[in-house]
């Protein structure tokens, strides 16, 4: 009884201090760096590829796991990593050099490459992106939270300057092709 007593100041402490910690809000969200700047494309896109007068070089094109998008006459043109009008400009001088002479080229996304949500929801799994998407609306394609998820964040992960950076963040953050959203399980 002597030792139950020697240490109970300390349970008391102990209590204390996870009681106040649990009540803690949580730490703030880290925001990825910099702002957005235009949509770089990758594999899983799918691009059209519009040729003024060239039926049968107009059409949508996906961007291979290599990077790149194969069109009829030139041939494979690296894609990954570039902007659309990267793209057009590439594929503008390529049917410039033998095939076309002023080509008139435009090159859009017709297709972003799908996300994917893990963790604490209904159905995990990868979801074709829309424009404008945030964590939640992610999570509610998904079929939304589990009981056991927490509701007021998510970890997201992207590939930012060839590195995956995982940061928390809110449920109303904007999401990007590619991105992997999970869903964290609350402790109470």
């Amino acid at each position: 009884m002597v030792r139950l007593v020697s240490l109970l100041p300390f349970v008391f402490v102990a209590a204390m201090t996870l009681g106040v910690s649990a009540c803690a809000p949580p730490p703030a969200p880290v925001a990825f760096a910099g702002e957005p700047g235009p949509y770089v494309l990758g594999p899983g896109d799918k691009v059209r590829l519009t040729v003024y007068g060239q039926t049968n070089l107009t059409g949508v094109y996906p961007v291979d796991a290599g990077g790149k998008v194969t069109v009829p006459l030139i041939g494979a043109v690296p894609a990954a990593g570039e902007t659309t009008s990267a793209l057009r400009a590439a594929i503008a001088t390529r049917l410039r050099g033998g095939y076309l002479r002023d080509p008139d080229v435009t090159v859009d996304v017709d297709t972003y490459r799908p996300f994917f949500v893990l963790g604490e929801v209904t159905t995990a799994g990868q979801y074709p992106y829309e424009a404008g998407m945030t964590a939640e609306k992610a999570v509610a394609v998904a079929g939304g939270f589990s009981p056991r998820a927490r509701h007021d964040s998510v970890i997201i992960a992207r590939k930012v300057d060839g590195r995956i950076v995982r940061v928390t963040a809110p449920v109303t953050a904007l999401i990007e092709p590619g991105d992997v959203i999970t869903a964290r399980e609350r402790w109470f």
